[in-house]
């Protein structure tokens, strides 16, 4: 046996958790879904655009379209209250985290509509496609701060 395997059998191999370890901070415990809602957002977003590139070369009815990107953006609006929502959080190690990744998001967003308006995208369905990207790169940013912070434990203010 190496090193590194745990054998479960024995029970005074000390790898092995006992009944009275502590289990680690999680501020997720007993609240909203947030990264299901989260990740609900950013499927809506995927589907509409399989739905957008299903039709190429061409023009795709905007409606079911629109009505998937407006609805992940109500999804959205929902992640940030619930987020926006919690008392006892990491708030610190969040926003650093948000704002790293917007940061990178942003990037890849600004790239994507550069190619979209460069391959000759116009009207609506570039707006469309803008939000899109806007709801990709808000939704991605908030999922991982949450998913970091959820298990710091909060500051407590003096």
């Amino acid at each position: 046996m190496t090193g590194a395997e745990v054998d479960v059998d024995d029970p005074q191999d000390a790898r092995i958790p006992t009944k009275g370890a502590p289990a680690p901070y999680d501020a997720f415990s007993g609240r909203p879904p947030i990264p299901l809602v989260c990740v609900t957002s950013m499927a809506l977003v995927l589907v509409s655009g399989i739905y957008l590139a299903a039709y190429l070369p061409r023009h795709a009815p905007l409606g079911p379209a629109v009505g998937l990107v407006a609805a992940a953006g109500g999804v959205l609006l929902l992640a940030v209250a619930l987020v926006a929502g919690l008392r006892q959080f990491a708030w610190n190690t969040f926003f650093v985290v948000v704002k790293w990744t917007s940061l990178a998001y942003l990037v890849i967003a600004g790239i994507l509509e550069y190619v979209f308006v460069y391959d000759g995208t116009r009207g609506s369905m570039l707006v469309l496609l803008t939000l899109s990207l806007f709801v990709f790169a808000v939704d991605i940013p908030v999922l991982l701060g949450f998913s970091v912070a959820r298990f710091q434990v909060p500051r407590v203010r003096s």
